[in-house]
């Protein structure tokens, strides 16, 4: 009976937890079944509005000052004073550099001595002028008298009542008194070539003498417009010679701006140029403006250089500065402003379609603007650009035409 026992435990046991687990299995809750669903994308998004934009070029161009004046002294001289400093700014007329009068004085003195000299030559002449006029009478009665003389004498000859020596004498004498009135007549003949020269040597000297005086003047160098001194080459006590640089000066409002402009948008600035406009370029870091008025007359393989024209104060700017500026090119129709990062390829774009999935649109950038935080936005247009579509603006790096998207925020373009 024991032996039973023990073998029938086991078995109850064995009963037992089948049964717990049947049990169990059968009053189990019933899982819930999970439906696959597909992933949105959170992105932002901007409403097309498409207008008018200018396109902005940044340019790297260097300040120039086409009217720098180069002064230089007129005579050879020593440096009496030179009151300005190089970069000072000076008014029209102000005292810039001043050479030692003394040394000028000599040959003031010498143009007027030979100024003085021509004109007693030429009092001279026409005092010998007059005697000349006066003493021909005479030597032209004193010929009379000589033929006169000789026509007697040959009478008296011809009647054997004189020698012949007698008539030799005759015959010289009317010869001495031809050649003297000759010689007379030529000088009356000649005294206007005579005049003419003296004269042209006359106004050659009182031209020496005006430039003399003129160099006088300028021995006071004065500033001739406002603007700023450079190139200062001479101080006080220097000896110059003539012609010699002692400075230069330039306009403050004469500074331009040279800037290589590619050859891909020389056509269009150019075409802006010939219709009147005026491109204006802004300096990116002074917010110094420039209008552009011309092209270079030389071009390169990599451009062409444009010529603006600063506008306003010069500020800081110096010739030789180089300075970063944002052209604005021509006006442009039916553009869309982006950011960067809603182009997929340089050519292509996302807008949301009307079951908020990805529509990929096919566009062409016409140029770039630059945002008033200083972020550079793209231009494109393209005919597939509608106003009121909602433009991705998140740059998805699994971007694809269909992708199932969450539009998080709305902007205006």
């Amino acid at each position: 009976m024991t032996k039973t026992r023990k073998r029938l435990l086991p078995i109850l046991i064995l009963a037992i937890g089948v049964a717990g687990f049947l049990l169990l299995k059968a009053t189990r809750p019933e899982p819930q079944t999970i439906a696959a669903q597909e992933r949105s994308w959170r992105v932002d998004t901007l409403t097309v509005t498409l207008g008018a934009h200018r396109p902005e070029l940044a340019l790297y161009g260097q300040v120039q000052a086409p009217e720098m004046m180069t002064l230089a002294a007129p005579v050879a001289a020593r440096v009496a004073e030179r009151p300005v400093q190089e970069g000072q700014w000076v008014a029209e007329g102000e005292l810039l550099v001043a050479l030692e009068g003394a040394d000028l004085q000599p040959l003031l003195a010498q143009a007027e001595a030979d100024v003085a000299d021509l004109r007693a030559q030429l009092s001279s002449e026409d005092i010998r002028y007059r005697n000349d006029l006066q003493a021909v009478k005479s030597e032209q009665e004193i010929v009379a008298n000589a033929e006169r003389q000789f026509e007697r004498t040959r009478t008296l000859v011809d009647r054997n009542l004189a020698s012949a020596d007698q008539l030799e004498g005759a015959v010289d004498m009317l010869a001495r008194a031809r050649l003297t009135l000759a010689a007379r007549q030529r000088a009356l003949d000649e005294h206007g070539a005579r005049r003419q020269s003296l004269q042209a040597r006359l106004a050659r000297a009182e031209a020496s003498l005006e430039a003399t005086r003129l160099d006088l003047r300028r021995s006071e160098v004065m500033a001739p417009f406002d603007g700023v001194v450079t190139r200062v080459v001479v101080a006080p006590g220097n000896q110059v010679g003539k012609y010699q640089s002692l400075l230069s000066v330039y306009p403050v409002d004469g500074l331009e701006l040279r800037a290589q402009v590619p050859n891909a948008y020389r056509e269009e600035l150019a075409q802006a140029l010939r219709q009147g406009e005026q491109p204006l370029a802004r300096g990116s870091l002074g917010g110094q403006e420039f209008v552009m008025r011309r092209f270079a007359g030389e071009s390169d393989p990599a451009g062409t250089e444009a010529i603006f024209q600063l506008t306003g104060d010069a500020g800081a700017l110096r010739p030789g500065a180089m300075v970063p500026v944002v052209l604005q090119r021509p006006e442009v129709d039916n553009v869309l402003a982006v950011p960067y990062s809603a182009i997929y390829g340089n050519s292509g774009v996302y807008v949301v379609s009307a079951d908020q999935r990805m529509r990929r649109l096919t566009i062409a950038q016409r140029g770039e603007v630059l945002r008033d935080n200083g972020e550079r936005w793209a231009l494109i247009a393209g005919p597939e650009l509608v106003d009121g579509q909602q433009l991705i603006v998140t740059h998805l790096p699994n971007a694809i035409e269909g992708l199932k998207v969450e539009v998080v925020e709305a902007g205006d373009a």
